[in-house]
């Protein structure tokens, strides 16, 4: 007796061996890369694209487009749950959390806006991981050059160990 399995069962059971032999050759790899953002006291990072989020006529509406951000963060204490981040005035303290493997930075303004970068454990070419920013704001007036709608840019972070 053959047991015949419809094409879309076949596939899908393909490609989750696919996922899970690719998965155990890197656990490790992975192990390393978390333990590397857990200890890390300096971060690094890149953002070469982004989404903005705006509501014309009370309908989202996003809209990608490359960019060009640099954000970094200096004395990073993941047992403190603290850092410091570069800004235009200074350096402004951030919370900074491991959790499920990546590092978080939290800054949270006096105004109302919150801005999350958050490290992962994945190669993001020879010596980068993959990161996102976030900037959640939003004002009614749109200046050039001002975050004034909700953004998230992606990219890349260097880590110093």
């Amino acid at each position: 007796m053959r047991i015949r399995m419809p094409f879309v069962q076949c596939s899908a059971l393909a490609v989750a061996l696919l996922m899970l032999a690719a998965s155990g050759a890197s656990a490790a790899d992975e192990k390393e890369l978390q333990a590397r953002l857990q200890r890390t006291t300096s971060v690094t990072c890149r953002f070469t694209a982004m989404a903005a989020g705006d509501w014309p006529a009370g309908v989202p509406a996003p809209a990608i487009r490359p960019a060009s951000l640099s954000v970094a963060f200096d004395h990073v204490n993941v047992e403190e749950g603290s850092a410091r981040v570069a800004a235009q005035v200074g350096s402004i303290d951030v919370i900074a959390r491991f959790a499920n493997g990546a590092l978080h930075f939290m800054e949270s303004f006096r105004e109302g806006a919150l801005y999350v970068t958050s490290v992962f454990p994945v190669q993001a070419g020879q010596t980068a991981l993959a990161a996102v920013h976030s900037r959640h704001e939003f004002t009614r007036v749109q200046v050039p050059g001002y975050t004034s709608r909700p953004e998230q840019y992606y990219g890349s972070c260097d880590i110093d160990r």
